[in-house]
């Protein structure tokens, strides 16, 4: 690919706007990831559907997710399938769900998954997931085994979308011998990949934001500190706004957890985007979030993001 000329100037200025932290001009040299602009367009979809699937596990984690947060993510003529039956609409679910033991320990890790777009905003989801149970085994022993999850889900008037079917099979039973819970895990991943479909969303919906971030959040990004939601809209309806399209790739998820119902995030992050203009960007990042948690709302809140750049803002060479 050919770039149009530009100035070291002119493209700062471009990049600065775009993405509110520090820049380099050049051409990104390591790493570098390839996605196709349809790709770089898409995005958004994609992560936002990973939101919901990581969102699916919380209430089968953790008995205190009221059943509204579930039937959220549902259409309300959804079908779910499994080795329990089949279940047609919200109404159907629920009453199948009250028939899981509340002793129960459930664990879900996502081992992969695969997104493929269709026609009329309809999104295939296929994953695979290690599930760990500890109770449904009269001696009380884990119950470990490989799932496939085969889903639909439809976009809706938000972000967002809904699940409108889920196909769930056992592959193969693992040899996991130690239950590990995955409620917060899976609880925080469904948090950033909501973040980062609202910020690419070409929408540019904003009352989202008001859901994630706590109420004394501060957002530290190396352009500079945003200590409130006027500072932040400002910033994402002017600079955020600036590339014709973006998205990200989460490289590495790590947390801990700092206090009850606090946790540190640590996540990594291949970028790339579009100017206005054409040329293609990418980048890493490295993101450093405090996130508190009520299980009674339908997200974790952000109080604290810290960006550091791990490989600067460039046009990308095919």
């Amino acid at each position: 690919m050919h770039l149009k000329p530009f100035s070291r100037r002119s493209f700062s200025q471009l990049s600065a706007l775009a993405l509110g932290v520090v820049l380099a001009s050049g051409s990104l040299a390591q790493e570098k990831i390839m996605l196709s602009t349809q790709q770089v367009k898409n995005g958004y979809i994609e992560n936002a559907a990973m939101a919901q699937y990581h969102r699916w596990f919380q209430l089968y984690e953790n008995n205190a997710v009221p059943m509204a947060n579930q039937l959220d993510l549902l259409a309300q003529d959804v079908r779910v399938k499994s080795g329990l039956g089949e279940a047609v609409g919200h109404a159907a679910y629920e009453k199948r769900l009250a028939d899981i033991p509340k002793t129960w320990k459930n664990a879900h890790r996502v081992l992969d998954s695969q997104i493929t777009l269709g026609d009329g905003g309809r999104i295939d989801l296929v994953v695979s997931i290690e599930y760990l149970n500890q109770g449904a085994n009269p001696d009380g022993s884990l119950r470990a085994a490989r799932l496939k999850y085969t889903t639909q889900l439809q976009s809706s008037d938000t972000v967002l979308p809904k699940f409108t079917a889920l196909t769930i099979e056992p592959i193969a039973a693992t040899d996991t011998k130690q239950f590990v819970d995955t409620y917060p895990e899976n609880r925080l991943k469904s948090l950033a990949y909501y973040w980062l479909a609202l910020v690419e969303d070409p929408a540019r919906r904003f009352d989202p934001f008001k859901e994630i971030l706590a109420a004394d959040f501060k957002l530290d990004f190396s352009s500079g500190v945003i200590p409130d939601m006027e500072g932040f809209e400002k910033w994402f309806r002017g600079p955020a706004s600036a590339v014709a399209a973006s998205t990200h790739r989460i490289r590495a998820f790590n947390f801990s957890q700092v206090a009850s119902g606090a946790y540190e995030v640590k996540m990594d992050l291949d970028w790339q985007g579009i100017l206005p203009n054409g040329i293609e960007l990418a980048a890493k990042t490295r993101h450093t979030w405090l996130v508190q948690d009520d299980v009674k709302e339908r997200f974790a809140r952000i109080k604290n993001v810290q960006v550091q750049v791990l490989q600067p803002f460039a046009p990308l060479v095919r």
